[in-house]
């Protein structure tokens, strides 16, 4: 099989689908505790959800502009379309018969069911329905649909009910009510056995809206619309150098607007809706047949991922707790510099969440903000969190007088609003503030503080990581990075600012790789060095963990160093493209994939390099939009311990045996299970027990560290 023919790949959608069936997986599994399977199945919704927006909008609109362009693997956008729809209606269907076959009977077991309305015993209505009516029938506003009323605009995702009357005439009339999103979605019985869903409260006691009429029936109904409405304009506006300086804002801003009215991509309906109607709904929403998902299970799945009944501890995981990294545990955080000294004494690698962000990463910026001998701060903003207090500590470190330049991505996709708002806040306080990349998006994440020591000299300190400065999801993210004092990527990481916020060249790095500069490159000619280690008998090898991979031009290197004889080994969480274990092909290529309570998110490369291996660490995913439309950095792990850790934490993933699955050629992937008599050792669990075993700091010198974790060979 030639590596340029389509066959040599995997579908990109198929791919990322396979992901949310090992997550479907999840919530079938009963091993796992039981309101955990319930998180995992509001977490499977949210998947389908964003699939509904993002690829299959894209791909109907490949079909209605009738796109004959191809995939990497030769399929038509109406192929891919279809084999996308068995796909999702196959995962709803699995959902469906395990929520209501399975987690249903085994909640109610527990006391914490979802009790349908018309099971409600008399006593339980009545409190439903003074609640209803005291908190929730106030803010409903039913829409009627007549020949004075047009159809109403239906929002992205939100719950309604269809509800249909006779009029005096005899006719079938349409109202709509919207299910309020600022009521709770699972309302608790009185008794304490359980909760009902929000719209089956409406729907039971609608006779008090509507006193003197009975329904003929009520439906549920929920409309998914496209994350965009035409992204060719919004790229068009990103690219038009006629725009006014710093219009990006209100280019953006227009663009979330124009997403309310995006065109539907999918109507759910529970099966018990009438066919008449579900046509006519079909027709109101400009959608075909296909469109059309009778839904056996509660609309609006992802509200599971915040189930929250109190008091069952014993039905989840075990509380994780993280912990600070014992380079940091004894310091006296009322002494700002105290932090920056231990940086000092060599770098720390920092692998969360098992090493607690809020006393690394926070701490680092806060301590920064504080310090009267720091002059400067530089940071970069993609994703972070509602009540963000690193966004905090920039503000007051530019309220004491520090320079603050922040790079806030106002195109970071469901994060536009919420970014525009910390850049305006952060501006009102004095910071300099960059919005974006003329034609790129900045994915980097990186944090700069500059600080000024004896004699006047200044000295830099840098954070380094994979994950974004989001205090929220390090707690539920994998991901790791670096605290450095190191001279030259401290410089490398100056310019990278100063390209961002300057629109300076990106020239002379002298360690960071950056895209899209350099990154393609770089990395080619290190996947070509192990075949050239290969061919010529020296240790080889490519060790590479990361969240997609589906880049040709990484993926035919890929191909080639594995058949002169470099072993591949991927550790990818979501799509793959790449086809392993092909013989001719791909067969010294393996790839597997970790799914647990935590997101797996960093990223890791490992070049064995004739046996002086070398480490990276990043921003940067192997995808085409990572490599060439976005601006990203990596940057070498120099420091012995830390590759020493790094390894380590690779062996922990190459030996998990109950969470990693692998994938076989046809794409399909199969679960690993331990051995007879064999403990289970799941990656996530291993890194959980393991995060407070580390050897204790001792004599150190400058440029050394001494306090990586002991994470034994398993």
């Amino acid at each position: 099989m030639a590596v340029n023919s389509p066959e040599a790949y995997l579908n990109r959608e198929l791919s990322w689908l396979g992901f949310a069936s090992r997550v479907v997986a999840l919530v079938e599994n009963r091993e796992l505790p039981l309101l955990e399977r319930v998180k995992f199945a509001g977490i499977a919704g949210m998947l389908h959800d964003e699939f509904f927006m993002k690829r299959i909008s894209g791909l109907k609109r490949q079909i209605r502009n009738r796109s004959k362009k191809t995939t990497i693997d030769g399929r038509s956008p109406e192929t891919v379309f279809r084999a996308c729809q068995i796909e999702l209606r196959n995962q709803s269907r699995r959902l469906g018969e395990t929520l209501l076959g399975d987690l249903g009977p085994a909640m109610a077991a527990e006391g914490v069911g979802i009790v349908d309305y018309d099971r409600l015993q008399k006593s339980q209505r009545q409190h439903l329905r003074e609640y209803f009516q005291d908190t929730v029938m106030p803010i409903l506003t039913p829409l009627a649909v007549d020949p004075e009323h047009p159809f109403p605009f239906i929002s992205n995702l939100g719950l309604n009910l269809a509800i249909l009357f006779t009029d005096d005439d005899g006719r079938e009339r349409f109202v709509r009510i919207k299910v309020p999103d600022n009521r709770p979605r699972w309302v608790p019985l009185p008794d304490g056995s359980g909760f009902t869903p929000l719209e089956q409260v409406i729907a039971g006691n609608i006779d008090l809206l509507y006193p003197e009429i009975p329904p003929l029936g009520i439906y549920a109904f929920r409309v998914t619309r496209g994350s965009s409405g035409d992204p060719d304009r919004f790229r068009d506006l990103l690219e038009d150098e006629s725009q006014a300086p710093g219009s990006i804002i209100q280019q953006v801003s227009g663009e979330l607007k124009a997403r309310r009215f995006a065109g539907a991509v999918r109507l759910q309906v529970n099966p018990d809706m009438p066919a008449k109607l579900a046509k006519w709904l079909i027709r109101q929403l400009e959608l075909e047949s296909a469109d059309l998902y009778p839904t056996r299970q509660l609309l609006r799945l992802s509200d599971l991922a915040e189930f929250n009944p109190g008091n069952c501890e014993n039905l989840r995981f075990a509380p994780h707790r993280p912990m600070t990294h014992p380079r940091l545990r004894r310091l006296e955080y009322g002494r700002p510099a105290v932090i920056f000294n231990e940086i000092g004494l060599g770098d720390i690698l920092l692998h969360h969440p098992y090493h607690s962000f809020d006393s690394s990463v926070l701490k680092f910026i806060e301590a920064a903000a504080v310090d009267p001998d720091v002059l400067a701060i530089k940071l970069t903003i993609y994703r972070t969190s509602g009540d963000s207090p690193i966004v905090k500590a920039l503000a007051e470190a530019a309220r004491r007088g520090k320079q603050v330049a922040v790079l806030v991505e106002v195109t970071a996709r469901f994060d536009e609003a919420p970014n525009i708002a910390w850049g305006k806040y952060l501006e009102n306080e004095g910071v300099h503030v960059a919005y974006g990349v003329e034609r790129l998006k900045t994915h980097v994440k990186l944090a700069l503080v500059l600080r000024e020591e004896e004699q006047g000299r200044i000295r830099h300190y840098a954070h380094v990581g994979t994950g974004n400065y989001h205090t929220g999801t390090a707690k539920v993210y994998e991901d790791v990075g670096i605290l450095t004092s190191d001279p030259e990527i401290c410089r490398d990481i100056a310019a990278v600012f100063n390209a961002l916020t300057g629109k300076t060249p990106h020239t002379g790095y002298s360690q960071m790789i950056v895209a899209p500069v350099a990154m393609r490159k770089r990395f080619n000619q290190l996947i070509r060095r192990e075949a050239k280690h290969a061919s010529a008998g020296r240790p080889c090898g490519i060790h590479a963990k990361m969240n997609q991979l589906q880049d040709a031009g990484i993926i035919r290197e890929l191909y080639k160093a594995g058949q002169a004889g470099v072993p591949v080994t991927l550790n990818i969480r979501g799509l793959c493209c790449l086809r392993p274990g092909v013989p001719g092909l791909s067969e010294n290529i393996r790839v597997f994939s970790v799914l647990g309570r935590f997101l797996e998110h960093s990223r890791i490369y490992r070049f064995v390099n004739g046996g002086d291996p070398e480490y990276f660490l990043g921003s940067a995913d192997w995808m085409k939009r990572n490599l060439k439309k976005r601006v990203e950095t990596v940057v070498p792990v120099r420091n012995p311990d830390l590759k020493q850790e790094l390894e380590e934490i690779l062996g922990v993933y190459e030996s998990d045996n109950a969470s990693a699955w692998d994938c076989r050629p046809d794409g399909t992937y199969v679960g690993r299970s331990p051995e007879p008599g064999q403990p289970a050792r799941a990656a996530q669990e291993v890194f959980i027990e393991r995060a407070g075993t580390t050897s204790q700091p001792g004599n150190r010198k400058p440029g050394r560290r001494s306090s990586r974790m002991t994470l034994r060979r398993i």
